[in-house]
């Protein structure tokens, strides 16, 4: 607590006056310092904010793909029991397609079974620099000044 030398009339103006300055540019240095603060916190918000959404996408594309891979799955499913039905139905005849169509079946098995060994191997590396812009989050210092 500042103490004032006292006069007639009351305290020494002149050290009153000093004292009131130096409160007031102190206040005016917080209230700066207050508002450089607010943003940058805005500044922080809005870019956590973009990886959030980032975030977003991703898992959207990782439910698509893994959505997209069931369909490929149940369809093939779906097409060999088509395939078999027909056999029987029509065994003589359909013998010899069927050993065709068996053939076809597994060059577009090795087929999606390629291109989803690609799609694993794309997502592990687009999930890995989603991770690694994560931890970079992580390690900004935000700390106060």
């Amino acid at each position: 607590m500042e103490k004032f030398n006292y006069e007639i009339n009351g305290y020494n103006r002149e050290e009153v006056n000093s004292f009131v300055d130096e409160v007031t540019n102190n206040t005016r240095e917080i209230v700066e310092k207050c508002v450089f603060y607010q943003e940058e916190i805005e500044k922080l918000k809005k870019e956590l904010e973009q990886y959030r959404k980032r975030t977003n996408e991703i898992d959207l594309l990782f439910e698509k793909a893994e959505f997209a891979s069931k369909n490929i799955k149940n369809m093939a499913e779906k097409e060999a029991e088509i395939i078999i039905r027909e056999a029987k139905e029509n065994a003589s005849v359909i013998i010899n397609d069927s050993l065709v169509s068996a053939q076809k079946i597994d060059i577009r098995k090795d087929l999606v079974c390629e291109n989803m060994q690609r799609f694993r191997e794309k997502l592990r590396v687009l999930i890995e620099q989603e991770k690694m812009i994560a931890d970079e989050l992580d390690h900004l210092d935000i700390s106060d000044e």
